[in-house]
């Protein structure tokens, strides 16, 4: 029988196509703050970009974020391509090489464009673990429109006590009205960052010199009977239960007259598209009390590669993607130029972004000046967090025990010699000090 010209170029065009080439599917873990949620939307055009290449997004609460990836990196169990990680897990992970290094990066990634802080505080050894996607230091948000109304001021650097005072002048419970709103959810990463600053106002450190806890001195008791009377005095219902994001909402509804948090949340704030408040909104440094050492927190959210993955290539590919200047323009583009991911760029700091963006300069002087560095009188590396691999359990383990002093579980001197004890105890079974 014969065969059609048709039909054969057919068969043959059939012959010469194949079986399609399965694309790489990423699973990235990351957390549920609002810069993410922005990156997965935006994500969008990496695929386009990378058609050989598809992502799995696993979004969490920061608690249960950290649970998951520690679990998971420590077992090498292999879930997951992508990790959104901090400053404390690049630093340890990347220690035990249980993080790829981020070598022979893109010549247009522009790594020296990177403030060097930030790269320091993402490397070991001068290896970089992770990319940083934004990072971040704590300021002092507050109603510029309540406090004119009161007749008060807000100082450039204002004390914990002055918080204070404005708190109970700005307070109104009758019309939702708190005057300062804090981290209160336990972690080591939610109410201990704030708490942690706080007592360092105070003079405070979690150790000496020698390794010993120091929950049992003056600087941290005076911090956490400041954090407690004012958050149950002109805190807001259920404080306990409010990390980052619960405040962040309960001050863009217009019910926080002050907020000290992360400074990422200016961007979030600002927006009329997501705040009630945002025509009303005043920004300065994080409070100090008796020193302005330790006050200011450094604190990156980064994208990491964990050795495990099998799909290393296209990780990089993503990581390199999500936290470069390409994607910088395009938030810009899509989103507004305000809502840039801060703090890790200097090429972000641009004339327009310091114009759009009235938080801008507080961030940046306050990350200027924030400094993790070991001290004779503080043995780590940290400020609102301890570099050692037993501070997640322990750091946790104190914030649950605040929490309680803040539900009235425990008073403020029972809560700090359960955190004494139970800290002495974990540092005495890990070898403390080495």
């Amino acid at each position: 029988m014969r065969t059609s010209a048709p039909a054969i170029f057919a068969t043959c065009c059939l012959a010469l196509v194949g079986p399609a080439v399965a694309a790489d599917t990423l699973t990235i873990a990351t957390v549920n703050n609002s810069d993410m949620i922005r990156m997965q939307r935006l994500s969008k055009t990496f695929e386009e970009q990378h058609p050989d290449i598809k992502l799995n997004w696993v979004v969490l609460e920061e608690n249960v974020l950290r649970q998951r990836l520690t679990t998971d990196i420590a077992t090498q169990g292999g879930q997951f391509d992508v990790l959104t990680i901090g400053m404390y897990e690049a630093s340890l992970w990347g220690a035990k090489n249980w993080l790829a290094p981020m070598q022979n990066l893109p010549a247009d990634y522009k790594l020296d464009d990177v403030f060097p802080s930030v790269r320091e505080g993402l490397s070991v050894g001068g290896t970089l673990y992770a990319l940083p996607f934004y990072a971040e230091s704590s300021i002092t948000y507050y109603r510029t429109d309540l406090f004119k109304a009161a007749g008060l001021t807000m100082p450039d650097k204002p004390t914990w006590t002055q918080i204070g005072e404005f708190a109970s002048k700005l307070t109104d419970k009758s019309k939702d009205q708190y005057g300062l709103c804090l981290r209160g959810k336990p972690g080591w990463g939610e109410n201990m960052a704030l708490i942690t600053t706080l007592a360092n106002g105070y003079g405070g450190t979690w150790f000496n010199a020698q390794w010993a806890p120091q929950f049992n001195g003056k600087a941290w008791k005076d911090a956490l009977n400041f954090y407690v009377n004012n958050l149950k005095q002109f805190g807001p219902p259920g404080a306990s239960s409010n990390g980052f994001n619960e405040n962040l909402a309960l001050f863009n509804s217009g019910k926080c007259a002050i907020w000290v948090d992360a400074s990422v949340a200016g961007s979030f704030v600002t927006d009329p598209r997501q705040s009630k408040v945002a025509d009303s909104v005043g920004f300065t440094f994080a409070p100090h009390e008796t020193t302005e050492k330790g006050t200011s927190w450094l604190y990156s959210w980064a994208l990491a590669i964990p050795t495990t993955s099998k799909k290393q290539e296209a990780a990089r590919s993503f990581t390199t993607w999500a936290t470069s200047e390409a994607y910088a323009r395009l938030v810009a583009e899509q989103d507004g130029i305000a809502n840039v991911p801060p703090g890790t760029r200097a090429s972000t700091y641009s004339e327009a972004y310091l114009q759009a963006a009235p938080f801008a300069l507080v961030t940046l002087e306050s990350l200027k000046v924030a400094d993790p560095a070991a001290s004779a009188d503080k043995p780590y590396v940290g400020i609102q967090l301890v570099t050692i691999p037993e501070f997640q359990a322990v750091g946790t383990a104190v914030g649950k025990v605040f929490s309680g002093a803040l539900t009235g579980q425990a008073s403020v001197d029972q809560a700090l010699a359960a955190a004494q004890t139970a800290t002495e105890r974990e540092m005495k079974r890990a070898g403390y000090p080495k």
